[in-house]
């Protein structure tokens, strides 16, 4: 199917409409992606990247971005004590290279933090110090499934949810440990309290600098066009015939068009494409990696596939709502770092993003028509797609125009493999918190992340305008 897309038809083809149920054969196994920065290494030693990591594949001129990754240090509570288990952990104030996005991450992927985690940050172009700031520690959730080579490398770590900051030079950090009454690994003291956890091991800070946009970016990434010009070519041909080489977005399409489109393939023999009139949603606008600014040498090269998409999960990034939308291709070049150099991801775990204006992005590499395998929602990555929403909805309701372009991507999206926005589907559970591995699921065709695994994600709010999202998308498939 890709290479019948990419032939000369005269078939100016939304590929996707390719529909694209069996993956394409060419999915090339990936290779270890690397998990620190040479473009930041000529620094002070307590500002250095992930320790023990090699240099970016090709390496040469200094690409956009960059990653300093800090070691806590058990705070002057904990320095009193130190036969006891740490369970309070600081970055003290500090001046630091600018950054715009922070996490914390930790040793072993599958070990919780139970506790707070508390972040202030100074303003570059002020000098002012934040408040203390709340970052999500309930992160484990968003994950390639457990059986995945991605899953199982030894680079993923365990981590917070990331927090968009803005430009920032200066930063302090506290991790306190908290009782959690259910677990069963506690001790308690003499009154039957029970005692804090102790802290996962290996506690970082990650700060991330997202680099130049990608227009100011391009003479840098130019000079060094050696060292990532495959994967770049790669990830366009990815959406062959949807856009222009090299691109930074595609079209939309109005619902005759793309169903036009369809025909197109029909009559041209395309396998997989419809005999009969289609349910589904005109294809929305679409921002490309590139249009982004997506490094493609920080990614594993090759592709990953599932073999359909059967259902939507909504997301939230919880990275907050402070951010507008002329620094959301900073932020996702943020968070696509950190999720492979800081969580050790083989790419940025979500297929789709949204942000509060409505605009939706490429995610995950592989093609935007095609049924990517994202690292979205343990237990269910398979047959799925991820679309994650930037900001945080646990009190906040979502604009009216990022759930108008969750319905919209859904209709297309969805309708590309036959489903029905309003209706359920079968999934087979990988293993959750909530469903064993191998239990067969009934979930709405677009659902919360909530709904597959026992998560606050994708905040109340948001998750309250699912139903809605769901009786839009319908409609746009014309049903």
């Amino acid at each position: 199917m890709r290479g019948f897309l990419a032939s000369s038809i005269g078939v100016t083809c939304a590929a996707a409409l390719a529909l694209p149920l069996t993956p394409p054969a060419a999915a090339a196994t990936a290779s270890p992606a690397p998990t620190a920065d040479a473009a930041t290494a000529a620094r002070p030693a307590a500002d250095a990247d992930t320790a023990g990591a090699p240099a970016p594949r090709g390496a040469g001129p200094a690409t956009p971005g960059s990653t300093q990754s800090l070691p806590l240090e058990p705070s002057a509570r904990d320095r009193a004590t130190p036969s006891a288990p740490a369970t309070e952990q600081v970055v003290p104030r500090r001046s630091v290279r600018h950054f715009s996005l922070v996490g914390v991450v930790w040793d072993d992927p599958a070990a919780e933090l139970h506790g707070r985690v508390q972040v202030r940050t100074r303003a570059a172009a002020t000098g002012a110090w934040s408040g203390w700031h709340d970052l999500e520690t309930h992160n484990t959730e968003h994950a390639a499934d457990r059986d995945t080579a991605e899953a199982a490398s030894d680079r993923v770590r365990g981590a917070t949810a990331p927090l968009w900051v803005g430009d920032s030079d200066g930063v302090e950090l506290r991790v306190r440990s908290e009782a959690v009454q259910e677990d069963a690994r506690q001790e308690t003291d003499a009154r039957g309290v029970p005692a804090a956890l102790p802290l996962p091991a290996g506690l970082r800070l990650e700060l991330v600098d997202p680099g130049e946009d990608a227009t100011s970016a391009e003479g840098s990434r130019t000079a060094g066009a050696a060292a990532e010009s495959s994967a770049a070519a790669e990830a366009a041909a990815a959406n062959a015939g949807l856009a222009a080489s090299g691109a930074t977005g595609i079209a939309a399409l109005s619902r005759a068009e793309t169903e036009q489109e369809l025909f197109a393939l029909a009559a041209a023999g395309a396998a997989g494409a419809p005999r009969a009139k289609p349910y589904i949603g005109p294809r929305p606008a679409i921002v490309t990696r590139r249009g982004w600014g997506a490094d493609e040498g920080l990614r594993e090269s090759g592709f990953k596939y599932t073999a359909k998409v059967k259902a939507a999960f909504v997301h939230h990034t919880a990275s907050g709502n402070g951010y507008s939308c002329s620094q959301v291709p900073s932020l996702i070049r943020s968070i696509y770092r950190y999720h492979v150099r800081s969580m050790g991801w083989r790419d940025i775990g979500y297929n789709f993003v949204v942000d509060k204006c409505g605009k939706i992005y490429e995610g995950r590499a592989g093609g935007v028509a095609e049924p990517v395998l994202g690292a979205h929602t343990l237990g269910f990555n398979s047959n799925s797609m991820g679309i994650a929403v930037l900001g945080t909805y646990g009190s906040k309701k979502p604009s009216k125009s990022a759930v108008k372009a969750v319905a919209r991507l859904s209709a297309w999206k969805l309708g590309l493999h036959g489903m029905n926005p309003k209706k359920k589907t079968t999934l087979t559970s990988a293993g959750s918190n909530l469903y064993g591995k191998g239990k067969k699921v009934r979930l709405n065709v677009i659902s919360g992340h909530r709904d597959g695994f026992k998560t606050e994600c994708p905040g109340g709010k948001l998750y309250a305008k699912l139903g809605s999202a769901r009786s839009k998308a319908a409609a746009y498939q014309g049903r």
